[in-house]
């Protein structure tokens, strides 16, 4: 079975250890998410796996595949089909939407292979229609002047045109209004299936009502507490998150 894994994960950055032993497998064909208190970890788990620079490993590994990838650079990791789509997308002035995806998209081709321009912008411009971006957008720069919900919407768009193995979706619903996190939510639905891993990770249960996960993970001081159901996630969003602390 082919999956992202995560073993005895320890990290930190500067002198503040964050993650504190850290395991975790995620199966591809299924969804799984984690759910935290601020400061349990979330993001610099995510971060780690994407090869952020600052932050430091100093124990255990993460496995694509069978394959370790702590030591590759981020866009080897990528081109394995690692994605990561931020909690805080950036801006990148000058470089159009259009332009970014497809120099993503060539960059996994061999270097005698050019991208077909015309089936390229088909499937660009259908998935815009499925995620309601409009198609003039294609030639705006990189999510400069864009609202929370047209960057979030970018990310899932650069996501479909990818067709990564495995997605890590850091706290996408931060900053949607419920019109925007149902789009977008619909918009990583149709990606689900059997060759896709994914990784969801959130504050709230709202999400996961439209992304309903296979298996939810709670974390905290690093690591994770404990697993179960969405029926976890449920208990949480009654009981908040206090009682985990007695576990």
């Amino acid at each position: 079975m082919k999956t992202l894994s995560i073993q005895n994960l320890h990290a930190s950055i500067g002198e503040k250890p964050i993650l504190h032993g850290l395991t975790l497998t995620i199966p591809q064909g299924e969804v799984h998410a984690i759910m935290g208190k601020n400061g349990s970890g979330k993001s610099t788990l995510a971060k780690v796996m994407a090869g952020h620079p600052d932050y430091t490993v100093t124990a255990g590994d993460v496995f694509l595949n069978g394959e370790s990838i702590l030591g590759m650079e981020p866009d080897v990791r990528a081109r394995l089909g690692l994605f990561l789509a931020f909690q805080y997308p950036m801006e990148i002035p000058g470089v159009t939407i259009a332009n970014f995806i497809r120099a993503a998209l060539q960059a996994r081709l061999p270097e005698d292979q050019e991208l077909e321009a015309t089936e390229y912008y088909a499937q660009l411009y259908a998935k815009m229609d499925a995620l309601s971006i409009p198609r003039q957008f294609t030639a705006r720069f990189l999510n400069e002047g864009f609202s929370g919900g047209e960057k979030k919407r970018c990310e899932i768009l650069q996501m479909a045109m990818l067709k990564p193995s495995y997605c890590v979706l850091d706290e996408t619903d931060s900053g949607l209004d419920i019109d925007a996190l149902k789009i977008v939510s619909s918009g990583v639905n149709a990606l689900r299936g059997p060759d896709v891993g994914m990784l969801v990770i959130t504050h709230y249960q709202r999400l996961l009502n439209y992304i309903v996960p296979d298996k939810v993970h709670i974390m905290a001081e690093g690591k994770i507490v404990l697993s179960g159901d969405k029926d976890l996630a449920l208990k949480l969003e009654a009981e908040g998150y206090d009682w985990i602390e007695a576990l």
